[in-house]
């Protein structure tokens, strides 16, 4: 039995079954035109290898885990700026398979199944030790969605999605905190104004004011008569 480390991409088609319910012939050309003009050779590009189709899902096998993340960004991006009718879901994650023949298994192949579930339609789904692994060495932020479980994997797993700068962010990551700052600035301005007219206005009109004596008890009081 061979074991070896790999990073393990696994993808799957947004909508298949309702895309074929609407048109079988029309989706299975547009899949296959994805595959031979987009996925396939994005994978080799990336030094990837397609290990089997299954389906709408596709499982890629990848020496460096690098390489992996690169390759499910350029997919992605590229079907963000298409207007065909495929969409993806993407989950990398990094782990010991078994190797028989041309095929490969084990939790690490199953986990990389588990988080493209997760991800959402174009978007890309990895794990802690991907996200370990990549941190600092590719172009892409990433936001932390806590620890997930699971089907069928006894512990949860960190999980962090690929951040696109095309995707308005979701609350709690540091470009939503941005965004809200940069939408609460108009506000504190105007609140600034009105503080300094009022404060103007006060000032303009406290000459006006009469002058107030303070109160002393001493000039209050009247003078005790001389007889009982």
């Amino acid at each position: 039995m061979e074991r070896r480390l790999a990073a393990i991409l696994a993808a799957d088609v947004v909508g298949y079954s309702k895309l074929m319910a609407e048109d079988e012939e029309a989706t299975l050309a547009h899949l296959q035109a994805h595959r031979s003009d987009l996925f396939n050779p994005k994978v080799a590009e990336h030094r990837g290898r397609i290990i089997k189709l299954m389906g709408d899902g596709t499982l890629v096998e990848f020496a460096s885990v690098v390489d992996a993340v690169k390759c499910a960004a350029a997919i992605q991006s590229s079907l963000a700026e298409s207007d065909g009718s495929i969409r993806l879901r993407i989950g990398i994650n990094i782990g010991d398979i078994i190797v028989e023949g041309d095929d490969i298994y084990g939790e690490g192949v199953n986990v990389a199944a588990r988080l493209e579930s997760l991800a959402d339609a174009g978007g890309v789904c990895v794990s802690r030790n991907v996200y370990d692994q990549v941190k600092g060495k590719v172009a892409a932020e990433f936001e932390d969605l806590g620890l997930q479980k699971v089907k069928n994997i006894p512990d949860p797993v960190q999980v962090y999605r690929l951040a696109f700068d095309s995707r308005p962010p979701r609350p709690g990551t540091a470009n939503g905190a941005n965004a809200k700052s940069s939408a609460r600035w108009p506000l504190a301005v105007g609140a600034a104004a009105v503080l300094v007219v009022i404060a103007g206005g006060a000032y303009w009109f406290s000459p006006w004011q009469p002058r107030l004596e303070p109160t002393v008890v001493a000039n209050m009081a009247f003078p005790l008569p001389d007889k009982p």
